[in-house]
This record gives structure tokens, sequence and C-alpha cells, in this order.
């Protein structure tokens, strides 16, 4: 029987030390593209206007999407205001997703990547702040 409860407690342990760093990392990869996203709307619009055009999207919403992004990326990185940064986050990639749902892409990369990234946008959430864990516990 204790054999059982060691098996039970190191895992506790090693998420106590070590879910918060997992977490910081998981949400700095979200961050860094976010970024990266943000930072090619505002300065490099070409590089993805093939993209645009294929959602239906004009050229010169890169001008208010782009700030959109960079802030939703602002508030998710700080840990004052991670949560609404995201869901923030969030309504931005399902908004990405439906455009390319409605344009038949289902299951396309773009899509993907925003399903991912809105998975590790609340995953890196999950392990960096107890107080997510507390009100979300996956096991009980």
């Amino acid at each position: 029987m204790s054999e059982t409860m060691n098996h039970h407690h190191v895992p506790d342990a090693m998420t106590r030390d070590h879910a918060p760093w997992a977490g910081r990392i998981v949400s700095a990869f979200v961050v860094v593209a976010l970024i990266a996203d943000g930072t090619i709307q505002l300065f490099a619009p070409a590089q993805i206007a093939s993209m645009l055009q294929e959602t239906g999207f004009a050229m010169d919403l890169t001008r208010i999407v782009g700030p959109i992004i960079l802030v939703c990326a602002i508030l998710y990185a700080i840990p004052a205001t991670a949560v609404l940064g995201a869901i923030l986050v969030t309504g931005f990639l399902g908004g990405a997703i439906c455009a390319h749902v409605r344009v038949g892409e289902l299951g396309s990369p773009p899509e993907l990547i925003s399903l991912l990234l809105g998975a590790m946008t609340w995953g890196g959430l999950y392990l960096r702040d107890p107080r997510i864990r507390a009100v979300l516990p996956l096991i009980h």
C-alpha cells in the first residue's frame, strides 16, 4: 500500500515544481507566435496577402488585426491579465478557425495551427496558474 501512495505522491511533488515552468514555456511559445503574427500583419502584410485573399479579408484589415493580436499577446503574457488575454486569444483564434471553415478549408494547416495555439494558450495558463487549476481541476 505504501508503494501505491508513493506513486501518487511523487507526481504531485513534480507537478508543484515543474508545472509552472512548463506552463511558462508553453505560454512563451504562444506569445512568440502571436507577436510574430501581429508583426507580420502590421509590417509585412504582403507576406500574407494570398491567405487574406483566400479567406475573403481585405488587405487594409491588417492595420486593425495586427494591433489586436499584439494586445492579446501582451495581456496573455502579463500574469495579472493572463486570463483576460487567454479569453481574447481564444476568441481571435476561434475567428480564424471560423474563417477557414467558411471557405471550405476544414483541416487546413492554418486552422490546425490556430486550434493548437488555442489549446496551448489554456494549457500553458493551466500549468502556470494555480488559480486556474483550482477552478478547472482535471483530476478530483
